[in-house]
């Protein structure tokens, strides 16, 4: 998952305050409560961050999280998904709310130079041995659900309803929430009528809060395009159909979907990382491959996408003069992410719920996201559930101002250097999905 950006004007006048996130003088029992908590929690944080596992292949973490919630009480079951943990909390006749954090970590080598770093390793999808590390802070997302849970049972008379705490596998493959849906999350537990999740943010400074109405991230597609040839000597072009002139032309056409047929109001990206072709100077091989991205948020748009890339693909071999048997293979992968919506009015509810709480200057309106998220599929699997994400920033204060707020400066999420200040966003994150669940699940 990606970050978010956040408006121009707020972080100038963010840079401008003092320490404005600091916790008022006056006793609050949610914030107090989670205060008292956070040594233990940050127990459990450096534990997930030093112990990470690739995607579907989460079983520590899935059994810690379904041993704190048996200790809480929650009826647990295991496995959903393969390794998702669902748990289930009654407390009366009322709205049933599901709470999600995500579990899996990414195969990247840790550089934070944190005393509990990562030395984890794994074996990718591809068969590979590979370093893992939780460079998306999906550790901080296990701990606030932790968190949460811990209070909202310690508050138990303040509410009443249904509480579904989940823990989600292989949201970085974007499968996790489809595998649990498949496996009856919304039939064999109790279906939800909200869901709330959140992530960490590397465009937000430690401790301040993001809220986006409507599209806040992307639907994410994976396209793969095999582009046919006739290989042969360097030395003799006549002689064959060259692929990488033909990929090359493509990869110049695709540059107009987004320039010229996409609406200039609407957002879209088409990127080609990664180029391949060819083992020899003196060689033209008889195939180049384009591994692309593709970034929308209506459906929409995305048909427009993925139609336009294969009528260029297909358009490019014609004028190139390959036969119809050497047409190019354009494959739409199934690793599909679907655009998030952060529905209304639970939204814009929460949002005012969370500026009281923590003040104007902690919580901000963020721009949506070219990222994506699987978390889309909860609210996608019945559109009469109200589903939110929000953001929690962890970017520490002093290398946002030495950074002058500039987030091209600054570890992004996915980086060997992203280390959160993890303190700020579980205390922060805990407080507000623990306010949030209070709010939706309030004893009438």
């Amino acid at each position: 998952m990606h970050r978010p950006s956040s408006p121009r004007r707020f972080v100038r006048l963010l840079l401008a305050l003092p320490l404005v996130w600091a916790a008022p003088a006056a006793a609050e029992p949610v914030r107090d409560a989670v205060a008292a908590d956070m040594p233990s929690l940050m127990t459990l944080y450096r534990d997930f961050h030093a112990n990470p596992e690739l995607s579907f292949e989460e079983v520590k973490s899935a059994a810690k999280i379904a041993g704190e919630l048996r200790r809480l009480g929650f009826t647990v079951t295991t496995g959903v998904g393969k390794t998702g943990v669902v748990g289930v909390l009654k407390n009366g006749d009322g709205p049933v709310l599901m709470i999600r954090a995500d579990m899996d970590g990414l195969p990247v080598p840790e550089q934070t130079g944190l005393p509990f770093a990562s030395k984890a390793t794994g074996t990718s999808r591809e068969g590979l041995s590979t370093p893992i590390m939780h460079a998306c802070g999906h550790d901080t997302h296990m701990t606030t659900l932790i968190g949460t849970a811990r209070r909202l049972v310690a508050m138990k008379a303040a509410w009443q309803g249904t509480l579904v705490m989940i823990g989600q596998p292989a949201e970085e493959i974007g499968l996790g929430s489809k595998a649990m849906l498949d496996d009856g999350l919304y039939t064999r537990f109790p279906k939800p009528q909200f869901v709330l999740g959140f992530h960490d943010s590397a465009s937000l400074p430690a401790g301040i809060v993001g809220v986006t109405s409507g599209f806040a991230l992307a639907n994410v597609d994976s396209v793969d395009i095999v582009v046919k040839g006739v290989g042969g000597h360097g030395a003799y072009p006549q002689t064959t159909r060259d692929p990488i002139v033909l990929a090359a032309r493509i990869v110049s056409a695709l540059q107009t979907l987004v320039s010229r047929e996409v609406d200039p109001q609407d957002a879209a990206v088409v990127t080609v990382g990664s180029f391949q072709a060819g083992a020899k100077h003196n060689v033209i091989p008889a195939e180049a491959r384009l591994l692309l991205t593709v970034r929308s948020y209506s459906d929409a748009t995305r048909k427009l996408l993925l139609d336009g890339i294969a009528r260029i693909a297909r358009g490019e071999a014609i004028a190139a003069g390959l036969p119809e048997d050497k047409m190019p293979l354009v494959k739409v992968k199934d690793e599909f992410t679907p655009a998030t919506y952060n529905t209304e009015p639970l939204a814009g509810r929460l949002k005012a719920l969370w500026r009281t709480r923590f003040g104007a200057d902690r919580v901000t309106d963020a721009t949506a996201s070219m990222g994506g998220e699987d978390f889309s599929r909860f609210y996608l699997a019945d559109k009469s559930v109200q589903s939110m994400i929000f953001w929690v920033g962890g970017v520490p204060k002093a290398a946002w101002d030495e950074a002058g707020g500039d987030t091209n400066r600054l570890p992004s999420l996915h980086s060997p250097f992203w280390a959160p200040e993890a303190d700020a966003v579980i205390s922060t994150a805990t407080e507000a999905m623990t306010a949030g669940a209070l709010e939706i699940l309030a004893k009438k």
